[in-house]
């Protein structure tokens, strides 16, 4: 077996820094937020062990790929022909397409817009999600004492400050704070005291993260966590936040595909602790997905599982997209 091989490749007006490994049938792995192609150390070997090509790349504005400075250059349309473009570079005609949060989210639209170059598709957390009535920043909820984290995320610099100020507690926060075991400390405190969570929410005083370190989940060893720190102190933030200050714009220039469905093969995982199942409206995208998902194989849904999908469950998430990239037809 072949051993995982890094390097840069040029794509769609620039550089992409990929990790591969194996021989076969493309797949890609399209990481999210705050993440690298280290979120899917699981299974780049187990996927190439099974008979597939693997590659993983740094999307646009993480680790080692570049990181355009202008907000509007990290668009649904740019992320997307980042993927096509990186096919190209591969001279890989077709590829299965596996994507987690952001991630999740970017590949639906390729296999959406382009089913041709993505013959199939594996969600992890994120449904599809049909586009909304309006700008999606006016839907999402807000007090005066706190406002959604994507909306926090809004303002240029802001998020920024925070989450630079000390890369290592960030990434510990965020890790944990999302996994299943700090979702289920949450919901406890929240039992005990009588009130609901507000899911994703941000202070508007103080800023997202905790004074002190919260605990390592069991999944993440402190080798992990110094892997995403570093990445994360060398580049920033700002690439990263730059894809939530595009949602409105998103929203308007996918308003032409309104109504187009995913017509390739599907698969979708999520964990029953995941912050984005508990979010307004998704438990409705998920039970209604084989609607504009037509070819959606299996829903999975993982007991006591939080957000970091892979990365909390790899032996059953492995196991589950090898047995639906064998399934395909050839």
């Amino acid at each position: 077996m072949s051993k995982p091989i890094e390097r840069i490749v040029k794509t769609n007006g620039i550089s992409l820094n990929i990790v591969e490994q194996g021989q076969g049938p493309f797949v890609l792995l399209c990481h999210g937020f705050p993440e690298s192609w280290y979120s899917w150390r699981h299974q780049i070997n187990a996927l190439a062990e099974a008979g597939f090509h693997v590659v993983a790349p740094d999307m646009r504005g993480y680790g080692k790929s570049d990181r355009p400075e202008a907000i509007d250059q990290y668009t649904i349309f740019h992320l997307v022909g980042d993927l096509v473009g990186l096919l190209d570079g591969l001279e890989a005609p077709t590829a299965a397409i596996i994507g987690h949060d952001w991630g999740a989210g970017i590949a639906w639209q390729a296999a959406r817009l382009r089913p041709d170059r993505f013959r199939a598709i594996v969600s992890l957390s994120v449904p599809f999600r049909p586009r909304s009535p309006a700008r999606p920043t006016s839907l999402m909820p807000q007090t005066a004492e706190a406002q959604f984290y994507q909306l926090y995320f809004q303002e240029p610099g802001v998020a920024e400050a925070e989450f630079e100020k000390d890369p290592r507690l960030t990434l510990r926060a965020m890790l944990y704070g999302a996994s299943g075991e700090g979702v289920a400390a949450i919901r406890a405190v929240a039992a005990n005291s009588g009130r609901a969570p507000g899911v994703g929410m941000v202070p508007r005083a103080g800023g997202w993260l905790p004074s002190s370190a919260p605990p390592l989940p069991s999944w993440l060893s402190e080798a992990d966590l110094n892997v995403y720190a570093e990445e994360f102190a060398r580049s920033g933030f700002r690439g990263p936040l730059n894809y939530y200050r595009n949602i409105d714009r998103n929203w308007e220039l996918m308003a032409a595909f309104d109504g187009t469905k995913v017509t390739v093969p599907a698969l979708y995982i999520a964990g029953d602790h995941d912050m984005v199942v508990a979010f307004p409206g998704a438990a409705e995208q998920i039970a209604n997905m084989k609607q504009v998902v037509p070819l959606l194989r299996d829903i999975q849904m993982l007991p006591r599982c939080g957000h970091w999908t892979q990365q909390e469950r790899p032996a059953e998430v492995n196991a589950a997209i090898v047995e639906f990239l064998r399934g395909l037809p050839n």
